[in-house]
């Protein structure tokens, strides 16, 4: 059984991955508006990633007899002046949510829950990735400033990145 504040902890987490994916939906509309179809696609996929964290997280949190109390998702910015920009935000933003991820981690060692540290595991990890892709890309976004043939070619590069389900999503036939 989770505790209360575990519980109410993962609830709260899986409001903030519902925001990161407003979040990165507003991005990718937002470069979509400014002609940047790669990049709107690079950002449509985190959507769609985030929306997969917040379903994991409901997942368990149903597995384990806990009620999902969905929570209103708060406003989000609309506009960004650059690619790199947003890819700033995004890093930002993604040291945020680790800190969150960490704190979930925190609670579930001081409650001895092992099921819920080891569903963890898998956020902690992917975390780690979030936070290198973003680097990546603002690498990638800095070494274009400026230059629009660059910024073309990053934005056909960034055109091919595809969606693939979370595994604990494909593992659980969703």
């Amino acid at each position: 059984m989770l505790s209360t504040k575990l519980h109410n902890a993962i609830n709260d987490q899986i409001n903030a991955e519902l925001w990161s994916a407003y979040l990165y939906l507003s991005m990718s509309l937002d470069a979509e508006a400014k002609g940047l179809k790669g990049v709107a696609n690079w950002f449509y996929v985190q959507w769609q990633e985030e929306q997969d964290h917040a379903r994991i997280l409901m997942n368990y949190l149903s597995s384990r007899d806990a009620k999902v109390e969905l929570k209103p998702i708060a406003e989000v910015r609309t506009e960004w002046a650059s690619v790199l920009e947003m890819f700033t935000e995004t890093l930002r933003h993604e040291k945020v949510v680790t800190g969150l991820i960490n704190n979930l981690a925190k609670i579930a060692a001081e409650d001895h829950d092992y099921a819920s540290t080891n569903m963890l595991v898998w956020f902690i990890d992917e975390q780690v990735e979030e936070e290198e892709s973003a680097r990546d890309m603002i690498f990638a976004a800095e070494s274009v400033e400026g230059n629009k043939y660059g910024l073309y070619q990053l934005d056909k590069e960034l055109a091919s990145r595809t969606y693939t389900q979370a595994s604990p999503l494909a593992s659980s036939g969703e």
